[in-house]
């Protein structure tokens, strides 16, 4: 729960520790894995079937009863419903002792040894944050001491190098005894205000069908999509707007995530005024020509460390305006885009310029500012420094978006007219790769300038392509060959000395390989808009996307179930890793079916 949205996240409860009594016979339905192994608990073995069609739901059966139980999380509140619905028709003695297992800790966090909690029947309270409990009709067992189970094991974790043994409290227990009943239902909620829980679901998945509705989708992975979407749209509290978290459960909400997001999540959804609401806090947090990478929280100040967030707003300042013709919007953010263009031109932060060739540079020593922009202490695994390709692709797309809007506004557009043509002609000469039939990643005089990457995608699929279309069915012909996968591109070619075909281990080992071949998702959107595109968007090769994007319907079964995640493996991409929920993967995905229809 986000006690200041929507960065200060805390995991006050972990999970639900779940008893059945039968005819006194005891059922664990808890699933577990411990450090002493022996201990596991396996309540999986009752389960038959789990769904999320709008609020994931457990069905059990277990000596002769059926056992349903589901969850909602208010949708803008700190609350979470349980119900737990029983099917009886053996008419047996039936009753559940749900035990929560408590952490109150920051999300990521191990909690303290011996952390304490006060327990009454209406609360918990730990670490100054009280949680309310609304538990009609059932019995409360507070415990005389408080019990801590130390040796939780995060398999996962382990895998990944991360801190892979666990804690939690417990301190109390709720029994419901149905005699005859059929529904028991539970309350937990840093809210003060009492709401029904039936009343909670109802109205989450009444909200829910609004937005698939709204949509207007008929794919059921699309719809399914818009769904995820939707998670990932949030209040910020610190500049009381909307924002989009980048991704679960690691990340914040960043400017460059944001503007690669919204076009899925909002506009291809028609989620127009929450689309505004975001690009307006933008412009409030605009400074010389950038756009905020990172949101401040508390007193910090804004960090703008990103050459690309400021030209994919305007990217998606246009998309916004094919989608609703809203052009008193555009009368208000243009000026904000004139004020871009004209800091690139004449220089601004972090080493961001217009050349004397008209390509824009950026980036010097530690300061990555492109997607790709690990650095691990002195380490920069992909130094991308002067002139990358997208960034210059996304630069001469800008420049025509201002000469178009322009032209819509009866603005004087000749200058950026006249740029945008050297910038062309430039982009063909510096960046083409005669060897490989493709396009250079970063114009610097160096190595790896020639390495197969997926950012050439964006040189296709941005709104005005520098490209004519021959040499932009190279790229993307290349693109399919060397990066393409089911579940996303590959970040570099395989045939690549420098080609990692596995992402796991320790933090360094992850880092250093995170953009040297690992499969992301988001990418693989601009590649079909990309194929789209040079096959004039014709019926065979809508069909032939159709069948591709088909493959996500065992994506979003796999992880984290009705989502996508953020990467997986350069080689044999069959496992999800990094953020198991990623907003600009399911954005991405979901702004094709919005292009095919």
């Amino acid at each position: 729960m986000a006690t200041t949205a929507p960065n200060i996240r805390y995991v006050l409860i972990s999970k639900l520790e779940e008893i059945v009594i039968i005819d006194g016979k005891k059922y664990e339905l808890t699933s577990q894995e411990y450090v002493q192994y022996t201990k596991n608990k396996d309540g999986e073995k009752y389960l038959a079937n789990f769904s999320q069609k709008y609020l994931p739901s457990w069905h059990y059966i277990l000596d002769g009863i059926e056992i349903n139980k589901s969850i909602v999380l208010a949708y803008g509140e700190n609350t979470l419903g349980v119900k737990y619905e029983i099917i009886n028709h053996l008419n047996k003695k039936v009753s559940i002792e749900v035990t929560p297992a408590l952490q109150f800790c920051i999300k990521g966090e191990i909690m303290p040894f011996n952390q304490q909690f006060v327990i009454t029947k209406d609360k918990i309270s730990s670490n100054n944050i009280n949680m309310n409990i609304i538990a009609k009709d059932w019995d409360i067992n507070i415990f005389n001491n408080i019990e801590y189970e130390n040796d939780i094991y995060y398999s996962y974790d382990a895998k990944d190098g991360r801190e892979s043994v666990g804690r939690f409290a417990k301190a109390v227990s709720y029994t419901y005894n149905f005699n005859n009943k059929e529904i028991a239902d539970l309350q937990f909620t840093l809210e003060n205000k009492i709401i029904d829980t039936q009343i909670l679901f109802d109205n989450e998945i009444e909200r829910q069908k609004n937005l698939i509705e709204n949509a207007g989708f008929e794919s059921e992975i699309a719809k399914a999509l818009v769904r995820a979407s939707d998670q990932f749209i949030c209040k910020r509290e610190s500049t009381n707007s909307l924002t989009i978290i980048a991704g679960y459960p690691f990340f914040a909400d960043w400017g460059r995530d944001t503007m690669f997001a919204l076009e899925g999540c909002c506009i291809a959804t028609n989620r127009y005024e929450d689309a505004k609401n975001i690009f307006r806090t933008f412009i409030k947090y605009l400074k010389n020509g950038i756009m905020p990478n990172l949101f401040p929280e508390g007193e910090n100040k804004p960090l703008y460390n990103t050459v690309d967030a400021s030209l994919l707003f305007i990217q998606s300042i246009y998309t916004y305006y094919n989608a609703t013709k809203d052009i008193d919007f555009i009368k208000e953010v243009y000026p904000y885009i004139i004020s871009i263009i004209e800091n690139y031109i004449k220089g601004t932060d972090y080493d961001i310029k217009m050349d004397n060739d008209y390509l824009i540079k950026a980036g010097s020593g530690f300061n990555q500012l492109t997607w790709m922009d690990v650095r691990y202490g002195d380490e920069l695994p992909t130094p991308r420094h002067d002139k990358p390709v997208e960034i210059n692709a996304f630069w001469y797309s800008s420049l025509m978006i201002v000469t178009k809007l322009g032209k819509i506004l009866d603005k004087d557009i000749k200058k950026y007219e006249e740029i945008a043509e050297k910038v062309k002609i430039s982009f063909n000469e510096k960046f083409w790769n005669n060897n490989e039939n493709c396009l250079k990643d970063v114009v610097s005089d160096n190595e790896y300038d020639y390495q197969v990457r997926c950012n050439q995608i964006w040189a296709v699929s941005c709104e005005f392509s520098p490209l004519n279309k021959d040499k932009a069915k190279l790229v993307v012909d290349k693109v399919f060959e060397k990066l393409y996968t089911p579940y996303g591109l590959r970040s570099l070619s395989p045939d690549d000395k420098q080609f990692v075909p596995e992402y796991s281990g320790t933090h360094y080992k992850r880092d250093m390989s995170y953009h040297q071949g690992t499969v992301w998702t988001f990418p693989l959107g601009s590649y079909f808009k990309a194929y789209l595109k040079v096959n004039d968007y014709s019926n065979k090769a809508k069909e032939i996307v159709k069948k591709q994007l088909s493959l996500f319907e065992d994506a979003i079964r796999e992880g984290c179930v009705g989502q996508i995640a953020e990467i997986y493996d350069g080689l044999i991409p069959n496992e999800s890793r990094g953020c198991f929920a990623q907003a600009w993967s399911v954005s991405e995905i979901l702004k094709i079916y919005k292009e095919i229809l």
